[in-house]
């Protein structure tokens, strides 16, 4: 054993049996990964002695020269400690949001009469920010309805009590076309402008609900006082908003404050899609990259996001819907997995916005690369059918015949995730008698392989037949008589259910109806018996045809070898002109086959 494995080993046998974070080190002393656990020993412990599934995973072993330890009262410390953590040192083997991108919020500055506009830098100045937003144009759609609502100032002038009543400042241009009411000249009163301030937290928080409900009873106020035009210019302000709220989504103005978090995977990768509701209405929705560096659970991966991103928009709710709530706890947090009604379709529409980011994401890259998204589909077919190497050689086999006449079994060959029709070929089976797919498929199988081993060719990464136990249990006798069986990967996929069956193992995989993979093998059985109909059909015809020329009288089987030599195919035989049957067979038999034609077309 290792100097760095028995030091290693001591550390884990003082390890105390309590919850806590674990920190692991290089040999340059740099954190590389953080952890939570229930029982600080039996997790750390478990790093060195299982079997790990990913290399990543065994990498980071390998590196691992020290180990630190903080013990917390519970989980949940132990949850936000490792979430703390990760933000802090972003060791090279957490996960992490991608999130390079600075977002704009909406700042309204700690000052007497507080300007109200939008920046990418959130200052602890005792400033209120309120984000982050998807994109500015959200952004600068809420500060022109604030302007268009409230008279708020622009100008950057400290308008302290003192500095107003010496009259340093003078009216500007916004004041004369009815902007502002220019509090810098005292024209203003302080609390009059707070209130504005205080109605545009409500908006941006979206209770713009209470907001309308507010100035309806302004409105009315001034009406009762005859003060009209006042009551005009109110009517217009409700109006705007009518008009923000109904551009808003608008979800049930039963619900008021919930989160909603859900999550879409690909490879290395997970999307995330968080939504804010408050008060009935979406006010933020946000879907994140995260970069996968272990084999992180879906839980972990949530759980990580979610507290990133009630951090980053501030979210005070304690209801978080999410799928499977029963996995998750964290203490002041209630999670719920609704199953119908207005909660279950928010949960739906998070799901999509998270799967339309997917998409996005990988058509973007596909268009920048196109070969990263055959690398990806390989890369899926590699790890859904457990293969040693990337499948960039695959073949399907299919068998063909009606009621046990002219069997058939065709081969078609995909290369890097797509057909090469060049390499697919077609057996007429010499050695089944009636109609035997098993059979058939041995013998199909047993040629195949037979020629590409006595030809030095290099074999698939995978074969598949098409068929259940049976179809599969063929296959591998031929793979054993050629001493292939466990060297060539086998399986065989059944039509009803979809079924991947593997040798040795009685219960089938069911793949995702939306996988890739699935998708390239269906397309591959598809092909496959495509092309061994064609070919049954073509044999049926031509042994039709050849049984048809054969009892003219006067036409014999040297005639019919030499019409097929010349013709090739049974359609051109009956197309041919006279003068072209001449040419092949003589004048009298030519003249024999023409009148047979016409009587029998």
């Amino acid at each position: 054993m290792s100097e760095r494995l028995k030091n290693i080993r001591q550390i884990i046998q003082s390890l105390p049996e309590k919850p806590g974070v674990y920190q692991y080190f290089d040999d340059a002393g740099k954190i590389i990964y953080v952890g939570k656990a229930k029982n600080l020993k039996k997790r750390v412990n478990s790093y060195f002695t299982k079997n790990h599934d990913t290399a990543k995973t065994r990498i980071l072993v390998r590196q691992i020269h020290n180990i630190h330890f903080i013990v917390v009262d519970n989980e949940t410390d132990a949850l936000l400690l490792e979430n703390n953590l990760i933000k802090k040192y972003l060791p090279k083997y957490n996960i992490q949001l991608k999130d390079d991108k600075t977002y704009p919020w909406i700042c309204i500055k700690n000052e007497r009469f507080p300007r109200v506009f939008t920046t990418r830098r959130v200052i602890k100045d005792g400033s209120k920010y309120f984000g982050p937003y998807p994109s500015v144009y959200v952004v600068n759609t809420l500060l022109e309805l604030m302007r268009e609502l409230f008279p708020l100032r622009t100008c950057n002038y400290d308008l302290s009590q003192d500095k107003i009543d010496q009259g340093k400042y003078k009216v500007c241009l916004e004041y004369h076309i009815g902007n502002c009411k220019a509090p810098c000249v005292g024209k203003e009163k302080e609390a009059d402008y707070n209130e504005y301030i205080e109605q545009i937290e409500h908006i941006v928080k979206g209770n713009i609900a209470s907001v309308i409900r507010m100035l309806k009873e302004k409105m009315q106020a001034a009406a009762d006082l005859f003060a009209f035009e006042e009551a005009e210019e109110i009517k217009q302000k409700i109006l705007a908003l009518e008009k923000f709220r109904s551009k808003s989504t608008v979800v049930s103005p039963t619900i008021h404050q919930v989160d909603v978090i859900t999550l879409e995977k690909s490879d290395n990768k997970a999307y995330v899609n968080y939504l804010v509701i408050n008060n009935g209405t979406i006010i933020h929705g946000f879907t994140v990259e995260v970069k996968k560096k272990l084999d992180e659970s879906d839980e972990d991966i949530l759980t990580f996001a979610l507290l990133n991103m009630r951090d980053k928009f501030n979210s005070q709710s304690t209801e978080i819907l999410i799928e499977n709530a029963e996995n998750y706890h964290v203490e002041g947090l209630k999670f719920f997995t609704p199953q119908r009604g207005d909660k279950k379709h928010l949960l739906d529409l998070s799901q999509r916005n998270a799967k339309y980011f997917r998409l996005q994401q990988q058509k973007q890259e596909s268009l920048k690369n196109p070969e990263i998204k055959t690398e990806r589909i390989l890369k899926k077919i590699q790890r859904d059918f457990r293969l040693k190497e990337l499948p960039v050689h695959l073949e399907c086999f299919d068998n063909s015949n009606i009621q046990g006449t002219n069997p058939v079994s065709a081969c078609v060959v995909f290369r890097n995730g797509k057909p090469s029709k060049k390499d697919y070929r077609h057996f007429n089976i010499k050695t089944v008698e009636g109609p035997d797919d098993f059979e058939s498929m041995r013998e199909a199988l047993y040629r195949r392989y037979k020629r590409m081993l006595d030809e030095g060719e290099s074999l698939p990464q995978l074969v598949i037949v098409d068929g259940g136990k049976g179809q599969l249990s063929a296959g591998l006798d031929a793979l054993e008589k050629l001493g292939l069986r466990g060297k060539l990967p086998i399986v065989g996929i059944a039509k009803r259910l979809e079924e991947i069956f593997f040798p040795g193992d009685s219960i089938p995989l069911y793949l995702d109806k939306k996988s890739e993979s699935l998708k390239v093998i269906q397309h591959m059985r598809n092909e496959a018996h495509r092309f061994g109909i064609e070919h049954h059909r073509n044999r049926r015809s031509k042994s039709a045809l050849v049984s048809e020329i054969t009892q003219i009288k006067g036409i014999g089987e040297k005639t019919q070898e030499e019409l097929m030599k010349h013709f090739k195919t049974i359609s051109k035989i009956k197309a041919s002109s006279e003068k072209e049957l001449v040419e092949v067979v003589g004048l009298a038999k030519a003249k024999l086959l023409m009148a047979h034609f016409r009587e029998n077309p």
